[in-house]
């Protein structure tokens, strides 16, 4: 995970009043926090960070200039939480959480599927439930994605968390039994092979008794 640079600014207002001042300004409230560090209140362009992010993806790495507070350097954060505009999807607040490092960060990771399940020449519907996976790693070594291949998936096969392939040094906290990805039968016919089973199981012994009859 490469390092991108964000400046930032210290904020001395806070407050709802403060906040809208702000993004009248075309700035939006932030707040810098960590382990064993006080809370900074920041004020940023939410454009530069919505670049960031959509370049880099939801875990790129944060070197932080803060101006006005010249002490403060060296200092590299990850996005922690977005609140955005509900009607415009525009980032309206951000909190960032400085990270140590040489300490493991836990962080949620997006999976993507590559290839062609080989059940799906056979009806089967490819089902992704589970479209990010919760990791553990130094922040350096947060993969951008995480590649999982379903070309070897039949029709009622289910891949799990713990099927996954892990970079080194990259250590999974999801559930290892949670489902990822599945190769499932349509519903419709699901559902019409199961109502056919008991119409079979209740045709056959009328049958049978057709035939003592008919004797």
């Amino acid at each position: 995970m490469s390092e991108t640079a964000l400046v930032v600014e210290a904020r001395t207002s806070t407050g709802k009043g403060a906040a809208r001042r702000l993004r009248a300004q075309g700035r939006i409230p932030a707040i810098l926090y960590g382990r064993g560090r006080e809370s900074l209140p920041l004020a940023l362009d939410p454009r530069a960070l919505e670049r960031i992010l959509r370049a880099g993806g939801a875990n790129t790495l944060l070197d932080l200039t803060v101006e006005g507070h010249p002490e403060i350097k060296d200092t590299v954060a990850l996005v922690k939480e977005l609140q955005r505009d509900p009607l415009r999807g525009t980032i309206v607040h951000a909190d960032l959480y400085a990270v140590d490092l040489n300490r493991t960060v836990r962080v949620e990771v997006p999976v993507h599927l590559v290839g062609k399940a080989r059940g799906l020449e056979f009806g089967g519907i490819l089902e992704h439930t589970l479209r990010e996976i919760e990791l553990e790693c130094l922040p350096r070594a947060i993969p951008d994605f995480i590649e999982v291949d379903v070309t070897a998936l039949e029709v009622g096969d289910v891949l799990h968390a713990r099927d996954i392939q892990l970079p080194e040094g990259v250590t999974m906290v999801t559930d290892p039994e949670q489902a990822v990805v599945a190769v499932a039968l349509p519903q419709a016919e699901s559902a019409g092979e199961a109502a056919a089973a008991p119409a079979e199981a209740a045709a056959a012994p009328a049958a049978e008794g057709g035939e003592k009859k008919a004797e």
